[in-house]
């Protein structure tokens, strides 16, 4: 039994309540801000979303991992029917077919399924580690389903979360990084491909090199890796121009020079940045940036929030909610440390994966040093399905550090 002192230390987790509540606070502020000159005013919604996402964070508190188990693979079907049903029933909006809509909302499966991956993935590897190459198979199957469903959408951003966090379990259930690094080598030769095709006679050979010293069967994994780059260089092309959307090959080139189409494909580039740089180093003031109130930036309220936050807050507040995001993931990676089982353990770094790859890429977005991908700021972006998720994954590790608790002091 917990003594008194130990139940009030069991819910001092202040990072992991108080960095997602204080920039839900600061969200709603400016999500109003950036409807101040519009027909609707819906940002009160953040903030009720939240407080549901609160309730379901302190259910899932109480609930040990190990009792979702048996659940996982009927949750996982069940996201994956979600993201078939999105093709078949999805309402469309802003060039992408993403959302279902029950009883008046609009539901992203996407969102879910990114967690119902997450607990799959870490109850697979943790169970069947990946030893050898054809260990794989499980956890890449796994990811794979939602993935291309994801994809075909199209949602490129989120596509890239699925790649991510599955890179980064493997890693963290023990996987050689020479493995890593051959799963995102072919991903390197598309870019080189089309890049710096002149970098590929360097790229290709090391990469057979490096499989032929760290694989099994060592020619013939250096021959089917030469094989798998070579063929990638020469798809490559032809993925780009029939794979891709137009509007995602003018994001993915464009950040690079936003000003060759300022009305187009980089408007929101160009005013994200002058926005960010017109706050100065304390910034405007809350509800007083000019560019936000006058809605420069269309759908600022969603995935270029950041815009806003620097507009108004200045580098001070930016600065502080980056700390506030390292701050978070310094704790989930002290919990993956000390969880009790690799599943635990899996779950939280998975889920620190997700929130940081997300935080990485939007802001790059926002500030011109990555393209327009379409990934929300966890936590300060508005989206109700997302902010469900953030806070399932909140719940899910403040089980981790509840169990782990009660076994340090059982052990005492």
């Amino acid at each position: 039994m917990f003594s008194r002192r130990d139940r009030r230390r069991s819910h001092r987790e202040w990072v992991l309540w108080g960095v997602p509540l204080g920039m839900i606070t600061i969200a709603g502020v400016l999500i109003a801000s950036t409807q101040r000159q519009a027909d609707y005013a819906d940002w009160y919604h953040h903030w009720i979303t939240a407080a549901f996402g609160v309730l379901l964070a302190l259910g899932l508190e109480r609930l040990p991992l190990q009792r979702l188990r048996p659940l996982l693979v009927p949750v996982y079907a069940l996201t994956v029917i979600s993201l078939v049903a999105v093709r078949v029933i999805g309402t469309t909006a802003l060039g992408a077919q993403r959302w279902i809509s029950i009883g008046g909302v609009h539901v992203q499966p996407s969102e879910f399924a990114k967690i119902a991956a997450i607990l799959l993935v870490a109850a697979v590897l943790s169970r069947h580690p990946v030893e050898r190459p054809v260990d794989l198979m499980r956890p890449l199957g796994v990811i794979a389903v939602p993935w291309l469903l994801v994809f075909i959408q199209p949602d490129l951003g989120t596509s890239l979360v699925f790649g991510a966090l599955m890179l980064t379990m493997l890693y963290w259930s023990g996987m050689p990084v020479e493995w890593v690094i051959l799963l995102l080598s072919p991903l390197v030769t598309a870019l080189l491909s089309g890049l710096l095709p002149w970098a590929m006679a360097l790229w290709i050979p090391l990469m057979g090199v490096l499989a032929y010293r760290s694989l099994p069967w060592k020619r013939l994994a250096a021959t089917a890796t030469l094989a798998i780059h070579g063929a990638m260089a020469a798809v490559t092309p032809w993925l780009w121009m029939h794979g891709l959307k137009d509007y995602q090959r003018d994001r993915l080139v464009l950040f690079l020079d936003p000003s060759q189409d300022p009305l187009g494909g980089g408007y929101h580039l160009l005013q994200s940045t002058v926005g960010i740089g017109s706050g100065g180093v304390l910034g405007t003031g809350l509800l007083q940036g000019q560019l936000t109130k006058l809605r420069f930036i269309p759908e600022q309220h969603t995935d270029f929030i950041f815009s806003a936050l620097g507009e108004e807050t200045g580098f001070i507040g930016c600065l502080l909610v980056v700390l506030g995001f390292a701050a978070l993931m310094a704790r989930l990676l002290q919990i993956a440390r000390n969880a009790r089982t690799d599943f635990e353990s899996l779950v939280v770094i998975g889920i620190g994966t997700m929130l940081m790859f997300q935080v990485v890429v939007n802001i790059f977005m926002t500030i011109g040093l990555g393209p327009v991908t379409g990934i929300p700021l966890p936590f300060l972006s508005y989206g109700r399905s997302a902010m469900v998720v953030n806070f399932i994954s909140l719940g899910l590790c403040l089980s981790v550090v509840r169990q782990s608790r009660r076994s340090l002091a059982h052990l005492r």
